[in-house]
């Protein structure tokens, strides 16, 4: 019986396909068996999408491998997922052609014979669901990313209008900024009555409040202001929106969310942003060591003749490497933690970016074990006084109810780890 292998050289409006026969034993790139190809082009469009579907049903083809070009390939992967058991996505570096022998029907077919060889780099696509929860939790983060951009260009505002309010109080968003802002764009401008405004627990004295409001902002320096303090309304109640649909679709996974959000240096928001980019049990990952690759933050290697002549990182997923090195962050920071413990050992050795970068891979592992194995966190660094363990518990607990979530605080009595291995 011969085995059918389509490879699919993707570009914005044309599809390039070919169709590889060969015998049984195709997926052995070691049997040496000739491959016969059929070629065919399509365009991008619906029903040339249905009709390739439909060319390769009727060829029997059992796996398909397309490039990851762009996010030109999503319409033809959606199209294909119902039809094609085995479905590949290969990064396009790792199909690269000779300098000045590349054609289009040359790709497609090297995409074949490097899949075969086993020679490709093969992204990981989640399964609908989760991808579902993909385009929340990364909608959020650019939301969050644009209200970071938008805050800059209000501070940029205020300097221009020489109003040193961002010098004398640490957010410039909080409620006392918000409050004097929006009394900036109504159109106040008397320095006393502005600094009132502000919330009696700043840290900044009144006089130093009223010297920084002491400015001369202009009329349409107010009119931007006022439209800036909309957009920001606007991007607010769009996060709050987005993290509720997040929260709801893993509703029924809360278990892994609370379990993950126990950890050190994460909570409630990077838990869901985590489980939503790896899965709630991290199944597309064999082991601890595989998944750390995949998010780019366990040591590189580039070897030639016996030496090692980089260590540097690979690039991996960049939402779930940013969120190991914000944990890591927070994690170092935790009095009595273990991951504090271990820093410090490593900091005047590596200094702080790498000692960072060292935790971030722990945890990385810590996260897949945590998802992987459905086991809890348990805290073995040095024991931390009782009044700070219930703020953490109340606090997050805190979090997650206003979120949906159904939280019930048990205490865990853990017998000491000589070893101090987590």
């Amino acid at each position: 019986m011969s085995y059918k292998v389509a490879g699919i050289d993707v570009h914005k409006s044309v599809l390039m396909v070919v169709v590889a026969t060969a015998g049984e034993e195709v997926a052995d790139p070691a049997a040496g068996e000739a491959l016969e190809f059929e070629c065919r082009r399509f365009g991008t469009g619906a029903a040339e999408r249905r009709c390739l579907a439909e060319w390769l049903r009727s060829s029997q083809v059992q796996e398909v491998v397309m490039e990851s070009t762009a996010q030109y390939w999503k319409p033809v992967w959606l199209e294909l997922e119902p039809v094609v058991p085995k479905l590949h996505l290969a990064q396009a570096h790792s199909n690269r052609a000779p300098k000045g022998r590349k054609n289009d029907f040359g790709d497609a077919k090297r995409l074949v014979r490097r899949l075969l060889a086993g020679e490709l780099i093969l992204s990981f696509v989640p399964e609908p669901e989760q991808r579902a929860w993909r385009m929340m939790t990364r909608g959020k983060y650019q939301l969050v990313r644009d209200r970071v951009r938008l805050q800059n260009q209000v501070e940029a505002l205020l300097e221009e209008a020489r109003l040193k309010l961002s010098s004398v109080i640490s957010d410039l968003l909080g409620l006392s900024g918000r409050r004097i802002l929006q009394a900036l764009a109504e159109g106040k401008t008397d320095a006393a009555e502005l600094a009132e405004l502000g919330d009696r627990r700043l840290h900044c004295s009144r006089e130093q409040l009223r010297d920084a409001l002491s400015g001369e902002i202009q009329p349409v320096q107010k009119q931007l202001l006022k439209l800036q303090l909309k957009r920001l309304e606007l991007l607010d109640q769009q996060i709050a929106e987005l993290d509720q649909m997040a929260a709801t679709a893993l509703k029924p996974h809360e278990e892994a969310v609370i379990r993950l959000a126990q950890t050190p240096g994460f909570g409630v928001d990077s838990a869901q942003q985590i489980i939503a980019e790896v899965g709630v049990a991290a199944e597309a990952f064999p082991s601890a060591a595989q998944f750390t690759s995949w998010a780019g933050v366990c040591p590189g290697r580039e070897e030639s003749a016996e030496r090692n002549t980089s260590s540097r990182s690979p690039k991996g997923n960049r939402f779930v490497r940013r969120l190991l090195c914000q944990a890591a962050q927070a994690a170092v920071k935790k009095k009595g933690s273990h991951f504090q413990t271990v820093f410090r050992k490593l900091l005047p050795r590596l200094g702080y970016v790498a000692a960072v970068w060292a935790i971030a891979n722990r945890l990385g592992r810590l996260v897949w074990k945590i998802l992987h194995d459905g086991v809890a966190y348990v805290e073995q660094g040095a024991e931390t006084d009782e009044r700070s363990r219930k703020y953490r518990a109340q606090k997050l607990a805190k979090s997650l109810r206003a979120l949906g979530y159904q939280v019930t605080l048990t205490p865990v009595k853990v017998a000491p780890n000589p070893s101090g291995r987590v």
